[in-house]
């Protein structure tokens, strides 16, 4: 009678053992697939340059940018910034599908001062010298992965 009663404990216990495995699997598949839904989604959504710009300025990058002599250049308040003044949040890289001359990189800057904007230059060959000039001087540069936030 206690083999019995054992081998119907140990049925059960397995039982619940395979379940739980189960949903241990389930749960370990379910995380693994919403990360990879994550990083494509965040992919996705940066594949262009206008998409991405639109985004940085709906997270607040609202400034425009240009380099010239003098520096980083706010173009809208005439502004001048020297490399130490500025802090690189993240860049992206765009390459034109057909046409290698629709190669550009955006940056997301801000300022020692908090004020957010973007920068454009094309890459490669028809880089602007003064912009690649300027970017080499700026210390503070990072470059984002997808699961970090803005």
């Amino acid at each position: 009678m206690c083999d019995v009663q054992w081998e119907k404990s140990l049925t059960n216990l397995k039982s619940l053992l395979f379940q739980s495995y189960q949903n241990v699997i389930l749960t370990v598949w379910y995380d693994f697939l919403s990360l990879i839904c994550m990083q494509t989604q965040s992919t996705t959504e940066m594949n262009s340059l206008s998409t991405c710009v639109n985004k940085l300025v709906t997270d607040g990058y609202s400034i425009n940018f240009k380099v010239d002599e003098q520096g980083l250049v706010a173009v809208e308040e005439g502004k001048h910034y020297k490399p130490d003044q500025v802090h690189i949040k993240n860049f992206f890289r765009f390459e034109g599908a057909s046409d290698p001359a629709d190669n550009s990189i955006l940056y997301a800057i801000e300022l020692d001062n908090g004020k957010k904007g973007t920068l454009i230059d094309a890459y490669g060959s028809n880089s602007d010298a003064s912009i690649g000039n300027f970017i080499k001087q700026v210390e503070d540069m990072r470059k984002k992965t997808p699961n970090e936030n803005h």
